[in-house]
Formats: structure tokens, sequence, C-alpha cells
């Protein structure tokens, strides 16, 4: 395999590079390091530096010809921060988004395989959350994701226009967490700022604690990609869930994690519970989680001396 990972230095995307690599494929990074960071590039990848929002498709790509799949990951996440900066998440959320596709197109590449958010569900009255129920986004970022999702599957090939692709598959990904996930910034992840707090034996903040997640380890995401570019029943747009199967409060998981906490109200533009129907997953891709979120912390603890 031949494959472009955007985002390629970022949390999940170092993580798919360095899979793919050791599969023995050769492997394109995009990044411009806003968010992703350069140790986290595999020295075997081949780095291509530039911004999505602004892309020369033709003069940058015309010798990357024989690309197979492409891999969005490159995003500016977060639901607060696109809350607080909805024109730059915007850009990059949805111009970037379609900048990369205007990419796949130009290299003819045979999947695109995008990654999406189960934020786009927001607050539903049932549980758990199936691809077919209506999106009902919260914030910009919720949003930005399904207007990507829908511009992957209204730009799919059709024989009677040209420059479409050829073949694409969302995943929306539910609170994924593991190794260099980030714990810095503004709005860090709450299972690293937990660890690092934890770790440096400061309180935490919890905003809320009731709401509920359904937390997913990188590695099984990343699984997850790789069936998503080499299934033969998946790439006309189809929406996938990739989640744990299992939802925890947010108490709960400060409970597996130790420290101390203070308790705020929580925060607006983020649901109440989410919880991931992967039925869909394993009927087309062969994917389950084989992570539970209590192993997963038990590994990141003992990667962070806690145990």
């Amino acid at each position: 395999m031949k494959a472009i990972v955007t985002g390629g230095a970022g949390f999940i995307g170092s993580h798919l590079v360095d899979a793919l690599i050791d599969r023995g494929d050769k492997v394109w990074v995009i990044d411009n390091f806003s968010t992703g960071k350069r140790e986290n590039v595999n020295p075997r990848a081949k780095l291509i530096e530039f911004d999505i929002q602004h892309v020369n498709v033709e003069s940058i790509f015309e010798s990357y010809r024989n690309i197979d799949f492409i891999f969005h990951l490159a995003a500016l996440p977060r639901v607060q921060y696109s809350i607080d900066h909805p024109v730059e998440t915007n850009a990059v959320n949805i111009t970037g988004t379609l900048n990369v596709i205007a990419i796949a197109v130009f290299l003819n590449a045979k999947r695109l395989i995008y990654s999406s958010s189960s934020s786009i569900y927001g607050n539903q009255p049932v549980l758990p959350l199936k691809e077919d129920m209506p999106a009902n986004p919260l914030s910009p970022y919720a949003l930005q994701k399904y207007t990507a999702e829908r511009y992957c599957q209204m730009l799919l090939c059709r024989p009677d226009r040209p420059n479409r692709l050829s073949s694409a598959v969302s995943l929306r990904y539910f609170n994924v967490y593991g190794p260099r996930q980030s714990d810095k910034g503004s709005y860090p992840s709450a299972i690293a700022t937990f660890i690092r707090y934890k770790k440096a034996g400061y309180t935490s903040f919890i905003y809320g604690g009731e709401q509920t997640r359904d937390f997913t380890w990188v590695g099984d995401v990343v699984k997850a990609n790789i069936l998503a570019a080499e299934s033969d029943k998946v790439g006309n747009g189809e929406v996938i869930n990739i989640g744990g199967g299992t939802s925890y409060s947010i108490n709960q998981l400060s409970e597996m994690i130790g420290g101390r906490y203070i308790h705020e109200p929580a925060r607006a533009g983020e649901p109440l519970h989410t919880l991931a129907d992967i039925s869909k997953a394993k009927n087309l891709l062969g994917w389950e989680p084989a992570v539970t979120l209590e192993d997963g912390i038990a590994e990141l603890k003992k990667l962070n001396g806690l145990i």
C-alpha cells in the first residue's frame, strides 16, 4: 500500500503511520505542525510539510500519482476550541477537507478514509447512537465534521460528473485516548489531563462529572482505519461508528485514574451521553475494540510510572 496520512504528526495520525510502516507500506505524512509534533513523525515516512487550508494541488502533488489511499486525520479538534474560534476551525475542518478531497481526486486515489466525530450526534433521545440517527451538532466542530462527511458523500464518483472521488468512507470516532495524546493547551483531553495532574500531584477540574462517554483506545482506531481502506464492503460514502461500545461517567474515569479533583459546572456545547452502536463496524469492517477502558487506563498509568 502507498498512503498519504494528513495529520500524520498528530496523536491518532502518528499511530496510524507507525502501523502502516510496520506492515511494510510506504507512507507520506502531511502536517503543518500546528498541533502535531515533529517527534511523532516516523523517520521512515516521507514528510510533506504544508497547511491543508492552502493547497496548490497540481504543483505540489504532480509526482505522487501512485498513491493508493488517503487517510484524512488533519483537523483542529476540540468542541470548546471551535466555540471560541469558529472561523479558524471552519477553515481547517471544512475548507481543508475540500482541499484533501481535491488531492484525492487529482491523484486518483483508490479511497479516502475520513476521520469524523461522534460529536455529530449531539444529544439524542435514546442510546446507543446509531449511524442513521439525525445529526444534532451542538458546536461548530460537530457541524464542521458533519459537513465534511456530507462532502465526502456528495463528491463521490458519478458517470455524468467529472472531478469526483473514486471511493470514500467516514469513521465516527468516540473519545479516542492513548499515548501521545496532548495534555497541554487550553482545551486538553480529560484522560491526558487527569494522568498528568495525577503524576504531578496537582488537583484536576471535572466539568460536570455525571456525563458519560464511550472511550476508544487509539490502537483500535488505527485498526479500524486500515480495515476501512482494505474492505470491499465499503467505499460508497458509508458512515461508521468506531467506539468502545461501553460508556463511563467522567467521575468513574477519575476514580480509575486516581488523584484529587474539584468539580465545576458542565461546559456548553457537549452532549450529555455518548455510547456507540458498533454493529455496522462489525458487519462491514470485521472490526471490534480489543482494549477495554480499564486496560487502557492501566497501560497509560504504567507508561507514566503511576503503577
